[in-house]
């Protein structure tokens, strides 16, 4: 089984790879899908933030409300650390179960998709990491038109993640999304080929 770490920045177009290389066969383990899961309400996430903040983070129906957690995590950086350290071994003993159940079906290439895959150092798990490459500004103007977000809060966004310019450094390859999504498309198909066809030489 061959794993291929996913990683971008926010608002990179992560999961427009993503959804390229599934259609083109990879099984795809995603981490913000896993992190949704452990805060369903009564899961594990979920018991964590209640205990930590209490019921005024629960809409009517008891789950969590994203938008006032992001807020607040993202305002001050000892509630993020704190979110971090709960978080991450929760999200991770699910990744490698997935990984588990992955090689036990015979996978042959498998996705791990995840936001901050260098910061939380996952990529150990993996045996190349792609990164989805746009610049600051692009990035900066995709975030503020996706979320309607205003341009300090999503620069706040961006700093909490390792700027895409040092994960393009790090990666085994780099997906340039600055362009058309149907030149994006084509850097995966000649990619995902080239690897196909060595992972099945093997």
């Amino acid at each position: 089984m061959y794993v291929i770490g996913l990683t971008g920045g926010i608002a990179s177009g992560k999961s427009t790879v993503s959804n390229f290389l599934r259609e083109l066969g990879a099984v795809v383990i995603d981490a913000d899908a896993i992190a949704r899961q452990l805060a369903n309400p009564q899961q594990p996430l979920w018991q964590k933030f209640v205990e930590h903040f209490g019921e005024a983070v629960l809409l009517a129906d008891k789950s969590l409300d994203r938008k006032k957690i992001g807020a607040i995590v993202f305002a001050d950086k000892a509630q993020r650390r704190w979110l971090d350290e709960v978080a991450h071994p929760l999200i991770e003993k699910e990744l490698r179960r997935s990984l588990a159940a992955c090689k036990a079906q015979q996978a042959e290439i498998v996705v791990l998709d995840v936001p901050l895959l260098y910061e939380v150092q996952w990529d150990k798990l993996t045996d190349e990491v792609w990164v989805v490459y746009v610049d600051e500004q692009t990035q900066l103007e995709r975030l503020q038109r996706r979320d309607a977000m205003p341009e300090s809060l999503a620069r706040q966004r961006i700093a909490a993640q390792l700027p895409l310019e040092e994960k393009a450094r790090k990666a085994d390859v780099v997906i340039d999304n600055m362009g058309l999504q149907e030149q994006t498309k084509e850097q995966v198909q000649v990619r995902w080929s080239f690897l196909e066809s060595r992972v099945r030489d093997v």
